[in-house]
């Protein structure tokens, strides 16, 4: 078996990246031969069978010429009619077979998707496919919805932490000036969008400090609106307890959730988010909006209910848990994967 996997390849990090990496991971080390595509528009080298191709003709070549049994489109955000024009090419390639995980925990319950029918292109893509991957219930329901097969839909959570990519021992800087002037350190790691509500965690941060008068807000990730938070942070006049840093490696990402006292997951919508299970993993306590699908352990808030959250942060900030790691992931949802490409 030889498999191609196309999607977005890391950096940078997110759910998706994550949970491609790790099925590439492991399927190399069953001595399964595993190439990537990445589909973005982020470009790096291309080096041990990760490939970069600069447009959709590249991308076809590619296609004519990659060796492969399996190839396993990744989907998230939208499904928009360029996606989904890659995703039929998928499923008319001679001698291969299909499959597509689709990770937008958000998509179903949008006005896209409400109107959304068997009958729409999208319905009759998806319907080629030899198996289809929802990363949560909804996701099922909203293929079921579109006229999919129970034998070609599968529910498989997403394995979002890498056991070898551990926290790098020290902060790059400006992050560890400002951890090393803030205490209580609130962090977020997300995309800079408004769908993440990061306006509401700066306001949050505004109205704990004559409480807690050295903490910290930290924004990791970057997106369309980083000029507006940038602008938004300038505004207030405790700007120099909110550090917006952009992207950061991975490794120093996890050091900064390692060492923050909560994480902020505040969303508009939102799927299984990788940074949740991180901050998990490493025993940093989170709080984040309830969107039906958080694993356990989550502090769970209102969607944009400033008072509630500021409930949540006060009590998590006064009252501390013991710092306890979570068991890290074991390979069950890899080998789901892997068993998906023996029986399609």
């Amino acid at each position: 078996m030889k498999v191609l996997q196309l999607g977005p390849y890391p950096p940078p990090h997110g759910g998706v990246q994550s949970n491609l990496v790790a099925i590439r991971t492991f399927l190399r080390r069953q001595g399964i031969p595993c190439a990537v595509i990445n589909i973005t528009r982020h470009r790096n080298p291309g080096s041990d069978d990760v490939y970069y191709p600069r447009s959709a003709v590249g991308l076809m070549r590619l296609l004519m010429r990659l060796d492969y049994d399996i190839i396993h489109l990744h989907i998230g955000g939208m499904l928009s009619q360029r996606l989904l024009g890659l995703a039929l090419v998928c499923t008319l390639l001679h001698g291969s077979k299909s499959v597509m995980t689709f990770h937008s925990g958000g998509y179903p319950s949008s006005p896209e998707a409400q109107a959304t029918g068997p009958n729409s292109f999208a319905g009759f893509v998806l319907r080629r496919f030899d198996a289809l991957i929802a990363v949560n219930p909804e996701i099922v329901s909203f293929f079921q919805r579109l006229g999919v097969s129970a034998q070609q839909i599968h529910l498989i959570y997403p394995h979002s932490f890498l056991p070898e990519e551990q926290p790098s021992s020290a902060l790059p800087e400006p992050l560890a000036s400002f951890f090393a002037a803030h205490d209580p350190v609130l962090i977020s790691v997300g995309l800079l969008e408004r769908e993440y509500d990061l306006s509401l965690q700066i306001e949050a941060l505004g109205q704990i400090l004559p409480k807690f008068p050295t903490a910290g807000l930290v924004l990791i990730g970057s997106g369309s609106l980083e000029q507006e938070l940038c602008d938004n942070i300038r505004s207030r006049p405790y700007a120099e307890h909110v550090l917006l840093c952009g992207d950061v490696p991975h490794t120093a990402t996890m050091q900064a959730i390692s060492r923050a006292h909560v994480m902020l997951r505040t969303t508009l919508y939102d799927g299984d988010a990788v940074s949740v299970r991180e901050a998990l993993h490493l025993g940093t306590p989170v709080i984040a909006s309830d969107n039906g699908m958080r694993p356990g352990g989550v502090q769970l808030v209102p969607k944009s209910e400033l008072a509630a959250l500021l409930n949540a942060i006060n009590e998590a900030l006064a009252n501390p848990a013991p710092r306890k790691a979570a068991c890290g992931n074991d390979d069950s949802n890899l080998q789901a994967v892997l068993d998906v490409y023996r029986k399609s």
